[in-house]
């Protein structure tokens, strides 16, 4: 709870010193196909997990805008049969990390069309440890409680206020304790549909 307030707080703020022409507010959610960048090359595959919550869009002209979200968003990775590691011969092995993420983003327009990068920083909320389905774990010992990344994308977004996107949400941090010996970064693709209210 203390993590949602600190970022809708964030959200708040970024708000009330935006200097903008146009200030929008919505909701947004999504699909995830998400991984872990290392150095293990046993038979890995994307984990499917959702992300949803809140954006707002300040605009500065019709091209320039700025776009702060607060969204609760599923990653991880998952393992299948292929000897050793998470998943022995035969198992099916998944990491699920969820996460408060709270993206800063610059968009470009262009009639409709948008791209957007920027920072982002991830405060983690939980996380599960399953092999055949069976939880093993729920400790997030280990595992970074604040990741920080960056996101790049691109979609259309309808006068009205709805838009489709998709992007590349990709981590800096090293999740892993450094004593593992190997960094461990999310990765994920997101496919995501919003609406801001107030559209034309």
């Amino acid at each position: 709870m203390k993590k949602v307030s600190l970022s809708l707080g964030l959200l708040i703020g970024i708000a009330s010193a935006a200097n903008a022409q146009e200030a929008r507010f919505g909701i947004k959610a999504g699909v995830n196909l998400a991984s872990l960048t290392n150095n293990n090359t046993e038979s890995k595959k994307n984990l499917v997990g959702f992300a949803a919550g809140l954006m707002a869009d300040f605009s500065f002209s019709d091209l320039i805008s700025l776009h702060p979200e607060v969204l609760f968003s599923q990653k991880g990775v998952k393992y299948t049969s292929g000897g050793g590691g998470y998943a022995g011969g035969g198992n099916t092995a998944q990491i699920r990390i969820n996460y408060v993420d709270v993206p800063l983003l610059l968009r470009v327009k262009a009639d409709g069309l948008f791209f957007e990068a920027g920072p982002q920083v991830g405060f983690l909320a939980s996380q599960k440890f399953e092999v055949n389905n069976t939880t093993i774990s729920t400790s997030t010992d280990g595992t970074r409680k604040v990741d920080v990344g960056y996101i790049a994308g691109v979609g259309y977004q309808l006068p009205q206020g709805l838009e489709l996107g998709v992007r590349y949400n990709g981590g800096i941090s090293d999740l892993s304790d450094p004593s593992a010996g190997e960094k461990t970064r999310n990765s994920v693709f997101q496919f995501q549909l919003g609406y801001l209210f107030g559209g034309k």
